[in-house]
């Protein structure tokens, strides 16, 4: 998976952080009008968008501490602090990141004790169900955020479970019958503690992340043991993973996961079977299967 917080940290090493920071505040105070967030104006304004003193008030925080940080001097504010500067100014979670990276660099972003919100923008959603090969969206932690119907004829239906239990990792140390959909389920467990280990290791502070390693740590011996070996893994890409289902036996998938551009890091990970093998022939049945409407 990919390292936002760590490529954010390269990109931003090299510039002035303070005029970055400051420059930035600005740009997003612009692009905000009065009457966007419900102030009323009188009288011609002499700068685009909000005032400092505006903004401040939507933050519910002091003129002159709001105006401390967009001076650049951000490394004394509080989480609740630039949160509520993030909120006046309608960041998206790119733009948050990137202001706490720019205020505070030393400070990871993701040291949340609650689940960060993670939705799927709706042209994700619309690119899973138009591919034709088994697909789903992961977050860092493997949380699944979307799937396609291909997707649940081959791994099992998804939609039924809790958003708590749409966790690939959980789903193999915990699930017996999700685990069992692969042939061999201990090479699958091994690359799976192996993609945690690594994105734990280039996001230390991620208490969300922290928390599922714990939990499965107690809960299975598998992954407590495969933990211990602190192997890492970026995931089988390219290589062929071997299934098994109910109804069509065991068939190769060739796994290709790729990062999705934007926001908090998201992966989409995509199966495919080799042109004109007996595996493409398993899909193409499971998938019309899957397409049949019910009676």
């Amino acid at each position: 998976m990919s390292s936002d917080v760590a490529q954010g940290d390269e990109v931003t090493s090299g510039l002035d952080r303070r005029t970055e920071l400051r420059e930035f505040l600005r740009s997003r105070r612009a692009r905000l009008r009065p009457e966007d967030v419900g102030l009323r104006t009188h009288g011609r304004r002499r700068v685009p968008g909000l005032r400092r003193e505006e903004l401040a008030q939507l933050a519910g925080v002091s003129y002159a501490y709001y105006a401390r940080l967009e001076q650049g001097y951000g490394e004394t504010m509080s989480a609740e602090v630039l949160d509520a500067v993030a909120r006046a100014l309608r960041l998206n979670e790119e733009e948050r990141e990137h202001l706490i990276r720019l205020a505070q660099p030393d400070r990871r972003t993701a040291t949340q004790a609650v689940p960060p919100q993670q939705r799927l923008r709706p042209s994700v959603q619309h690119l899973l169900d138009a591919l034709g090969v088994p697909a789903y969206v992961v977050s860092r932690r493997l949380d699944i955020l979307g799937w396609n119907r291909l997707a649940t004829a081959v791994f099992g239906d998804w939609g039924p479970l809790p958003p708590e239990e749409r966790n690939i990792a959980r789903l193999i140390f915990l699930a017996p019958e999700a685990r069992d959909r692969f042939a061999d389920p201990e090479r699958t467990a091994v690359t799976i503690a192996g993609v945690l280990r690594m994105n734990a290791g280039k996001s230390p502070d991620d208490v969300y992340l922290s928390s599922l390693i714990q939990e499965l740590s107690q809960t299975s011996e598998e992954f407590r043991q495969l933990w211990a070996r602190h192997e890492v893994s970026c995931g089988t890409i390219g290589e062929t993973v071997r299934m098994r289902h109910p109804l069509v036996g065991e068939f190769d998938l060739v796994h290709e996961p790729m990062a999705l551009p934007g926001g908090a890091p998201m992966r989409l990970v995509t199966y495919h079977a080799e042109p004109g093998s007996r595996s493409e022939e398993a899909l193409r049945m499971l998938a019309s299967w899957e397409m049949e409407p019910l009676r």
